[in-house]
């Protein structure tokens, strides 16, 4: 059984960058690293579809930022609302099953 590579953002930038700055082709920077093309292809996709997010604004990070602060709020206060309607309907479940004759 052959062991999955895995390679770090940094790694895949790199290899990305090379590419697209023309300083190699494609062909050879599959051959030099031993990348299948379309792994190198989903690479390079991913690079570009996110590469607008470098020029993103720091504003837009923190509203984003505050978005997930609250939504993880949101989940934490949701998690413990249900942990207490847990505990009570096994009270009230219990409470009802003895009062009944």
């Amino acid at each position: 059984m052959t062991k999955r590579r895995s390679f770090t953002p940094e790694f895949k930038s790199k290899v990305v960058l090379e590419v697209i700055s023309g300083s190699q082709s494609a062909g050879e920077v599959c051959r030099r690293y031993s990348l299948k093309p379309q792994l190198l292809s989903r690479w390079k996709a991913e690079f570009m579809e996110n590469a607008a997010r470098v020029f993103q604004s720091d504003e837009q990070r923190s509203q984003e930022q505050a978005r997930i602060a609250e939504l993880e709020r949101l989940v934490g206060r949701q998690t413990l609302e249900l942990e207490i309607l847990k505990k009570v309907s096994g009270v009230l479940g219990s409470h009802l099953s003895r009062s009944e004759p």
